[in-house]
């Protein structure tokens, strides 16, 4: 059993919690994830490391409660326990110093963004920090990217704060112009990485995503969590989380994150009614 040390709403919906994985903490990096279950009965569902200390030995996990399991973590609390925590998985962001790197980060792909943003400004980089949401309300963690980017932009759907318009209009602004960027990390739901490839791809931006398909065993045996890249079949588990964004083939990708609509709307009204 793993105790959860302390829990925050960042915004609705949102929230972030920090949780005693010693070991895990010791060993994580920068786009690696980990594999949690609330109970003995629940089911497995990767959560990007948003942060961790060693010297305290927690991790941080930053989920929005939308599925049954979500659901289910948010009632926890402080001095709770959660039943199974692997990890750290999947492989670290490549971290060097290629110049001037953007960040990109749609909904609360932020938490993710995050210790990328903290890592490649030690590394030396210039650092972009673009970070879009539907509006203020559900924007965290301004504060601390600024202190980790050179440049930090907001971009709200209904120009509730920052500039009005998506995630993608500001790099696009940047290539058209000609400013030089180097490297290119998009992070957040699949349409929006689909189209920051689409906008770099005709300027040659080397742009990586982290994929988040259905996922389940974490090591690669299952092949619930296959992406086409470069028309060959990769595990996100394993050979991922972060892939060439230009290489994958984004229509087969969504369709498959379709899969189970239906059997995860009627898991969720289980959970939700009085007795589940």
């Amino acid at each position: 059993m793993y105790s959860i040390i302390s829990t925050e709403e960042l915004v609705p919906r949102v929230r972030v919690y920090r949780i005693s994985a010693p070991r895990i903490a010791k060993k994580a990096a920068a786009g690696q994830f980990v594999i949690l279950r609330v109970d003995d009965n629940g089911e497995r569902i990767p959560l990007t490391i948003a942060d961790w200390d060693v010297v305290e030995g927690s991790v941080s996990v930053v989920f929005m409660e939308v599925g049954t399991t979500t659901t289910k973590l948010s009632r926890l609390k402080a001095g709770d326990t959660i039943s199974d925590i692997v990890g750290p998985l999947g492989n670290a962001t490549e971290i060097d110093n290629f110049g001037t790197v953007c960040l990109m980060a749609g909904g609360f792909a932020t938490a993710t963004i995050m210790p990328i943003a903290r890592a490649m400004k030690a590394a030396g980089n210039r650092v972009i920090t673009i970070v879009g949401a539907r509006n203020k309300d559900l924007l965290f963690w301004r504060e601390r990217l600024s202190a980790v980017s050179d440049e930090l932009i907001i971009t709200t759907d209904d120009g509730s704060a920052g500039r009005k318009g998506v995630v993608t209009e500001p790099i696009k602004e940047m290539l058209e112009r000609g400013e030089r960027i180097d490297r290119v990390i998009a992070i957040g739901p699949s349409i929006m990485m689909k189209f920051s490839a689409l906008t770099t791809k005709p300027f040659g931006i080397k742009t990586i995503v982290s994929m988040n398909p259905i996922m389940i065993d974490g090591t690669g045996m299952c092949g619930c969590c296959r992406v086409s890249v470069a028309g060959q079949t990769r595990f996100a588990c394993v050979d991922g989380p972060e892939f060439d964004a230009h290489a994958i083939d984004w229509d087969n990708f969504m369709a498959r994150q379709r899969s189970y609509i239906e059997e995860e709307k009627r898991s969720l009204e289980i959970c939700r009614c009085p007795s589940g």
